[in-house]
Protein backbone atom coordinates (compact mmCIF):
# COMPACT_ATOMS: atom_id res chain seq x y z
CA UNK A 1 0.00 0.00 0.00
CA UNK A 2 1.26 3.43 -0.73
CA UNK A 3 0.77 5.45 2.32
CA UNK A 4 1.13 8.92 1.11
CA UNK A 5 -1.99 7.86 -1.10
CA UNK A 6 -4.39 7.69 2.05
CA UNK A 7 -5.30 9.37 5.09
CA UNK A 8 -3.84 6.56 7.19
CA UNK A 9 -0.58 8.49 8.10
CA UNK A 10 -2.52 11.20 10.05
CA UNK A 11 -4.80 8.96 12.09
CA UNK A 12 -2.05 6.30 12.60
CA UNK A 13 -0.65 7.18 15.97
CA UNK A 14 -4.17 7.41 17.13
CA UNK A 15 -5.41 3.86 16.42
CA UNK A 16 -1.96 1.92 16.64
CA UNK A 17 -0.64 3.68 19.73
CA UNK A 18 -0.86 1.23 22.57
CA UNK A 19 0.76 3.13 25.55
CA UNK A 20 4.27 3.58 27.09
CA UNK A 21 3.99 0.05 28.69
CA UNK A 22 3.43 -1.49 25.34
CA UNK A 23 6.78 0.53 24.07
CA UNK A 24 8.59 -0.76 27.06
CA UNK A 25 7.41 -4.33 26.06
CA UNK A 26 9.26 -4.43 23.47
CA UNK A 27 12.25 -2.98 24.03
CA UNK A 28 12.43 -5.55 26.70
CA UNK A 29 11.79 -8.28 24.52
CA UNK A 30 14.25 -6.83 21.74
CA UNK A 31 16.70 -6.28 24.79
CA UNK A 32 16.62 -9.48 26.03
CA UNK A 33 17.86 -11.01 22.48
CA UNK A 34 20.19 -8.41 21.90
CA UNK A 35 22.35 -9.56 25.29
CA UNK A 36 25.46 -7.88 26.57
CA UNK A 37 26.14 -6.61 22.85
CA UNK A 38 27.36 -3.06 22.59
CA UNK A 39 24.66 -0.99 20.21
CA UNK A 40 25.82 2.14 18.48
CA UNK A 41 23.02 2.48 15.80
CA UNK A 42 19.75 0.57 15.35
CA UNK A 43 18.04 1.11 11.70
CA UNK A 44 14.17 1.59 12.64
CA UNK A 45 13.64 0.27 9.03
CA UNK A 46 9.89 0.77 8.22
CA UNK A 47 9.25 3.10 10.93
CA UNK A 48 6.68 4.79 10.11
CA UNK A 49 5.12 7.70 12.46
CA UNK A 50 8.29 6.86 14.39
CA UNK A 51 6.38 5.19 17.22
CA UNK A 52 9.32 2.76 18.32
CA UNK A 53 12.34 5.16 17.40
CA UNK A 54 12.95 7.40 20.64
CA UNK A 55 12.37 4.48 22.55
CA UNK A 56 14.96 2.20 21.10
CA UNK A 57 17.12 5.02 21.53
CA UNK A 58 16.82 5.41 24.98
CA UNK A 59 16.79 1.72 25.90
CA UNK A 60 20.28 1.33 24.00
CA UNK A 61 21.51 4.89 24.37
CA UNK A 62 22.10 4.84 20.47
CA UNK A 63 21.65 6.83 17.13
CA UNK A 64 18.38 5.78 15.64
CA UNK A 65 18.00 6.24 11.99
CA UNK A 66 14.41 5.91 10.95
CA UNK A 67 13.61 4.60 7.91
CA UNK A 68 10.28 4.54 5.81
CA UNK A 69 8.62 5.06 1.96
CA UNK A 70 6.19 7.27 3.13
CA UNK A 71 6.83 10.78 2.80
CA UNK A 72 3.16 11.63 5.27
CA UNK A 73 4.50 9.29 8.07
CA UNK A 74 8.06 10.95 7.85
CA UNK A 75 6.11 14.32 8.05
CA UNK A 76 4.41 12.98 11.62
CA UNK A 77 7.71 11.29 12.69
CA UNK A 78 9.82 14.72 12.33
CA UNK A 79 6.81 16.39 13.75
CA UNK A 80 7.22 14.85 17.28
CA UNK A 81 10.46 13.96 17.44
CA UNK A 82 12.23 14.88 20.89
CA UNK A 83 15.49 12.88 21.20
CA UNK A 84 18.29 14.38 18.95
CA UNK A 85 19.55 10.57 19.29
CA UNK A 86 17.10 10.39 16.18
CA UNK A 87 16.64 11.44 12.47
CA UNK A 88 14.74 10.15 9.40
CA UNK A 89 15.28 9.18 6.16
CA UNK A 90 12.96 8.41 3.11
CA UNK A 91 13.62 5.38 1.53
CA UNK A 92 12.54 1.32 1.89
CA UNK A 93 14.07 -2.20 2.44
CA UNK A 94 14.71 -2.68 -1.07
CA UNK A 95 17.04 0.25 -0.70
CA UNK A 96 18.17 1.49 2.35
CA UNK A 97 19.46 4.71 2.17
CA UNK A 98 22.50 3.74 4.77
CA UNK A 99 26.47 2.33 4.36
CA UNK A 100 27.55 -1.01 4.40
CA UNK A 101 28.54 -2.50 7.60
CA UNK A 102 27.12 0.84 9.35
CA UNK A 103 24.13 -0.86 12.05
CA UNK A 104 24.30 -2.81 15.03
CA UNK A 105 20.48 -3.82 15.13
CA UNK A 106 17.60 -3.80 12.78
CA UNK A 107 14.20 -3.00 13.90
CA UNK A 108 11.42 -4.25 11.97
CA UNK A 109 7.53 -3.53 12.61
CA UNK A 110 4.98 -4.72 10.45
CA UNK A 111 6.92 -4.02 7.53
CA UNK A 112 7.62 -7.87 5.79
CA UNK A 113 4.15 -7.85 4.07
CA UNK A 114 4.70 -4.46 2.53
CA UNK A 115 8.62 -5.33 0.87
CA UNK A 116 8.28 -5.37 -3.12
CA UNK A 117 10.99 -7.46 -2.87
CA UNK A 118 11.41 -9.30 0.28
CA UNK A 119 14.61 -10.90 -0.87
CA UNK A 120 16.16 -8.11 -1.93
CA UNK A 121 15.12 -6.13 1.23
CA UNK A 122 16.53 -9.21 3.51
CA UNK A 123 19.75 -9.18 1.62
CA UNK A 124 19.58 -4.85 1.99
CA UNK A 125 19.48 -5.75 5.82
CA UNK A 126 22.62 -8.13 5.20
CA UNK A 127 24.98 -5.32 3.86
CA UNK A 128 23.80 -2.71 6.23
CA UNK A 129 24.34 -4.82 9.37
CA UNK A 130 27.36 -5.48 10.93
CA UNK A 131 28.79 -8.63 11.65
CA UNK A 132 27.58 -10.14 14.63
CA UNK A 133 24.54 -7.60 14.70
CA UNK A 134 20.88 -8.54 14.94
CA UNK A 135 17.31 -8.13 12.41
CA UNK A 136 14.88 -7.94 15.00
CA UNK A 137 11.19 -8.83 13.12
CA UNK A 138 7.50 -8.45 14.65
CA UNK A 139 5.48 -9.70 12.07
CA UNK A 140 1.85 -10.54 11.11
CA UNK A 141 1.50 -14.17 9.81
CA UNK A 142 -1.11 -16.24 8.23
CA UNK A 143 -1.21 -18.84 10.64
CA UNK A 144 -2.22 -16.27 13.05
CA UNK A 145 -5.16 -14.79 11.84
CA UNK A 146 -7.74 -16.68 13.36
CA UNK A 147 -5.94 -15.02 16.75
CA UNK A 148 -6.62 -11.49 15.54
CA UNK A 149 -9.02 -9.80 17.51
CA UNK A 150 -10.39 -7.95 15.19
CA UNK A 151 -11.13 -10.66 12.49
CA UNK A 152 -14.50 -12.58 13.64
CA UNK A 153 -15.77 -9.07 13.80
CA UNK A 154 -14.93 -8.05 10.18
CA UNK A 155 -15.30 -11.39 8.30
CA UNK A 156 -14.17 -9.97 4.76
CA UNK A 157 -10.94 -8.84 6.40
CA UNK A 158 -10.03 -12.83 6.70
CA UNK A 159 -8.98 -13.46 2.66
CA UNK A 160 -7.39 -10.35 2.53
CA UNK A 161 -4.94 -11.37 5.80
CA UNK A 162 -5.06 -14.72 3.48
CA UNK A 163 -3.52 -12.67 0.62
CA UNK A 164 -1.11 -10.34 2.27
CA UNK A 165 0.50 -11.72 4.72
CA UNK A 166 3.40 -14.31 4.88
CA UNK A 167 4.07 -17.87 6.44
CA UNK A 168 6.87 -17.42 9.58
CA UNK A 169 8.54 -20.27 7.30
CA UNK A 170 8.73 -18.24 4.22
CA UNK A 171 9.84 -14.75 6.24
CA UNK A 172 12.85 -17.17 8.25
CA UNK A 173 13.67 -18.16 4.37
CA UNK A 174 13.67 -15.09 2.76
CA UNK A 175 16.31 -13.82 5.47
CA UNK A 176 18.71 -17.46 5.84
CA UNK A 177 18.70 -17.36 2.26
CA UNK A 178 20.53 -13.92 2.65
CA UNK A 179 23.05 -14.88 4.63
CA UNK A 180 21.26 -14.53 8.65
CA UNK A 181 20.98 -17.92 10.72
CA UNK A 182 17.13 -17.74 12.54
CA UNK A 183 18.41 -17.39 16.58
CA UNK A 184 14.65 -17.47 17.66
CA UNK A 185 11.15 -17.39 16.57
CA UNK A 186 8.63 -16.77 19.29
CA UNK A 187 4.92 -15.15 19.79
CA UNK A 188 4.90 -11.62 21.86
CA UNK A 189 1.52 -11.46 23.19
CA UNK A 190 0.99 -7.56 23.50
CA UNK A 191 -2.43 -5.49 25.25
CA UNK A 192 -4.01 -3.27 22.61
CA UNK A 193 -6.74 -1.90 24.49
CA UNK A 194 -8.66 -2.25 28.25
CA UNK A 195 -11.58 -3.17 26.50
CA UNK A 196 -13.30 -3.81 23.48
CA UNK A 197 -15.37 -0.11 23.49
CA UNK A 198 -11.86 1.19 23.05
CA UNK A 199 -10.79 -1.20 20.76
CA UNK A 200 -13.54 -0.18 18.49
CA UNK A 201 -12.37 3.87 18.53
CA UNK A 202 -9.01 2.80 17.83
CA UNK A 203 -9.85 1.22 15.00
CA UNK A 204 -12.36 4.15 14.09
CA UNK A 205 -9.91 5.87 13.15
CA UNK A 206 -8.73 4.19 10.34
CA UNK A 207 -5.48 3.14 10.71
CA UNK A 208 -5.20 -0.42 9.43
CA UNK A 209 -4.15 -0.91 5.94
CA UNK A 210 -6.63 -3.97 5.74
CA UNK A 211 -9.18 -2.39 7.11
CA UNK A 212 -9.00 0.59 5.09
CA UNK A 213 -9.18 -1.72 2.29
CA UNK A 214 -12.55 -3.03 2.86
CA UNK A 215 -15.84 -1.80 1.66
CA UNK A 216 -17.13 1.16 3.98
CA UNK A 217 -20.65 -1.13 4.99
CA UNK A 218 -18.43 -3.81 5.74
CA UNK A 219 -16.20 -1.63 7.83
CA UNK A 220 -19.37 -0.31 9.70
CA UNK A 221 -20.65 -3.20 10.86
CA UNK A 222 -18.08 -4.41 12.08
CA UNK A 223 -17.46 -1.46 14.38
CA UNK A 224 -21.40 -1.75 15.28
CA UNK A 225 -20.53 -5.77 16.23
CA UNK A 226 -17.28 -4.97 17.92
CA UNK A 227 -19.83 -2.08 20.30
CA UNK A 228 -22.53 -4.43 20.57
CA UNK A 229 -19.73 -6.97 22.08
CA UNK A 230 -18.13 -4.75 24.35
CA UNK A 231 -21.60 -3.78 25.78
CA UNK A 232 -21.90 -8.15 26.48
CA UNK A 233 -18.57 -8.48 27.86
CA UNK A 234 -17.70 -5.34 29.69
CA UNK A 235 -14.06 -4.10 30.73
CA UNK A 236 -11.96 -7.12 29.25
CA UNK A 237 -9.06 -6.41 28.11
CA UNK A 238 -8.04 -6.87 24.18
CA UNK A 239 -4.87 -8.98 23.18
CA UNK A 240 -3.02 -9.78 20.21
CA UNK A 241 -0.51 -12.32 19.26
CA UNK A 242 2.47 -10.61 17.21
CA UNK A 243 5.30 -13.08 15.85
CA UNK A 244 8.63 -12.31 16.18
CA UNK A 245 11.76 -13.65 14.50
CA UNK A 246 15.02 -13.02 15.38
CA UNK A 247 17.88 -12.95 12.78
CA UNK A 248 21.81 -12.94 12.92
Amino acid sequence: MDYDTTDIPAAYDRGRDHGPEVLRLWTDVVSSYVGGRRIDTVLDLGCGTGRFSEALAARFDAEVVGVDPSKKMLDQARRKRRDRRVRYELGGGEAIPLPDDSVDLIFMSMIFHHFDNPTLAARECRRALRDGGTAFLRAGTRERISSYPYVEFFPASRPLLEECLPTGAFMREVFESAGFSTVASDVVVQVIAPGYAAYAEKLSAGADSVLARLARSDFEEGIEAMRSHAARVGGRAVCEPIDIFVFR
